[in-house]
């Protein structure tokens, strides 16, 4: 082995996943439940079924009809 390698012409791996962010979020139990449960009907841990909720509707740009008062 070298010493030293050059990466300074190196190119990134286009197929490598991004990374995540690390993030602190409230939710209520109910809906954690709802997507533990979730997750053991389709053996995916309940975090990646969130994400996958969450990047849903951010490609289909959807917006919550919530109404404040």
């Amino acid at each position: 082995m070298r010493d030293a390698y050059d990466f300074s012409n190196g190119v990134k791996n286009p197929y490598a996943k991004q990374p995540k962010a690390t993030v602190t979020i409230r939710l209520d139990k109910a809906t954690v439940d709802y997507f533990k449960g979730l997750s053991e009907q389709v053996n995916m841990p309940y975090q990646t079924l969130i994400n996958l909720y969450l990047a849903d509707c951010a490609a289909k740009k959807i917006k919550p009809s919530v109404a404040w008062g």
